[in-house]
């Protein structure tokens, strides 16, 4: 912790949407004081003022009004360079800790604010933030890189969530991201296309959405205790010709679910057990 930090430090939090506010509470909820949250334009004011309102703090637009010591960039990717810039000229940075949450840019994105004296880093929870959803964080990965005393903060304050912090490359961010994307927005993605196909087969998205869950549910526990090799299941590990070839006919219907399909099933035969790989491709192949 940096010399002269008091042992549970006030924060300032910039960004007041859907990563900023869940964050803000958990803080709350593990000790550490906001001082302030810092709405990035009028519109998102309203909510700023409705969460520091819950954890005893202030909320602005006017970045001068920031008094803590941490201060935390919960904005897009695309506007942490800009609103770094725009803060730096409007107080003192010497002395204090900045921290952004992006899980693709590195530390460097905050360079400007380094300049002005602050220390930088990166610090991303590996968890996905939607409106009306709050996440617990106790137990979240955070992959942290940036300048050594900060990278002692953000270690601080990931234990005080209950997270799990590690250390990352900035040469390793953008496939950490990655990664990331394939845990969570693509797999939305994925269970989006299959309740298209749930449509095709009679049954409502609401419905499809319902009766998924279960076999949603036993694959993630599966692949938490076996890994993927052992979670893996269905035609394609059994080099059941007929059915795929079955699939594939009346995935016709859907071109944009066919290309899914093909590309997962050709991703299975890369990484996972199968049989009859070399038939299962030759049939993949044909229904380009």
């Amino acid at each position: 912790m940096l010399r002269g930090m008091a042992r549970k430090a006030r924060l300032a939090i910039i960004g007041a949407g859907n990563l900023g506010t869940a964050l803000t509470l958990s803080l709350r909820d593990a000790g550490f004081a906001i001082g302030s949250m810092i709405a990035r334009s009028p519109a998102s004011l309203r909510n700023a003022r409705k969460v520091a309102k819950q954890v005893g703090g202030e909320a602005s637009i006017d970045p001068r009004s920031i008094t803590a010591k941490w201060i935390w960039f919960c904005v897009p990717d695309s506007k942490i360079a800009g609103a770094a810039f725009s803060f730096a000229e409007q107080m003192e940075w010497k002395g204090r800790v900045a921290l952004h949450s992006s899980g693709v840019l590195t530390s460097d994105a905050l360079e400007v604010l380094r300049r002005r004296g602050a220390v930088v880093a990166s610090v991303h929870p590996l968890m996905t933030f939607v409106r009306r959803s709050r996440p617990s964080l106790a137990g979240v990965p955070f992959a942290i890189e940036g300048d050594q005393s900060a990278v002692r903060v953000a270690r601080r304050l990931v234990r005080g969530l209950g997270g799990r912090a590690f250390s990352i490359r900035k040469k390793e961010k953008s496939a950490y991201h990655a990664w990331g994307t394939f845990a969570s927005p693509l797999m939305t993605a994925l269970l989006a296309t299959a309740e298209e196909v749930a449509v095709m087969a009679g049954v409502s998205r609401k419905e499809a959405r319902t009766r998924a869950i279960p076999i949603l549910r036993q694959t993630l526990e599966n692949y938490a205790a076996y890994g993927a090799p052992d979670a893996f299941s269905g035609p394609i590990i059994r080099g059941d010709l007929g059915t795929v070839q079955r699939h594939l006919r009346v995935l016709e219907g859907a071109p944009v679910a066919g290309g899914v399909y093909t590309a997962l099933a050709r991703a299975a035969l890369e990484y996972l057990p199968a049989e009859n790989k070399s038939a299962v491709k030759r049939i993949l192949a044909s229904r380009r």
